[in-house]
């Protein structure tokens, strides 16, 4: 995946994540409603159809580690095709230079061919 392909999948991926949210923050609100008119709880969470608001939360933030992941390590990767060095990717990144050597290093790991035994 090149470096604009995966910041387009990671906008793609905000935008389905803040519909996604709206939805929540909507039935939240409800959630927040239904406490005040005296329910429990219990009784809330037990009548919350799923997913959950916490379900859905979960959801958004783990696909948006995931768009987030792919597109730091193309990024990374791109600039590194641009002879910027690792230790002023990592700079640029606030993040170690290890770091940014496991980032390249997971591409070319998932792009080996894979050989059977």
């Amino acid at each position: 995946m090149r470096a604009e392909a995966a910041l387009q999948q990671l906008v793609a991926e905000i935008d389905r994540c803040t519909e996604e949210l709206a939805l929540t923050r909507a039935r939240a609100e409800e959630l927040i409603g239904a406490r005040r008119g005296g329910a429990t709880w219990t009784e809330i969470v037990s009548r919350e159809s799923r997913p959950l608001v916490v379900e859905r939360i979960s959801s958004v933030l783990a696909s948006l580690a995931g768009a987030g992941h792919a597109w730091r390590r193309e990024q990374a990767l791109a600039l590194q095709g641009e002879d910027v060095s690792i230790n002023r990717i990592a700079a640029m990144f606030g993040v170690t230079r290890q770091r940014i050597s496991s980032l390249i290093k997971e591409r070319d790991d998932t792009s080996a061919p894979r050989v059977e035994l």
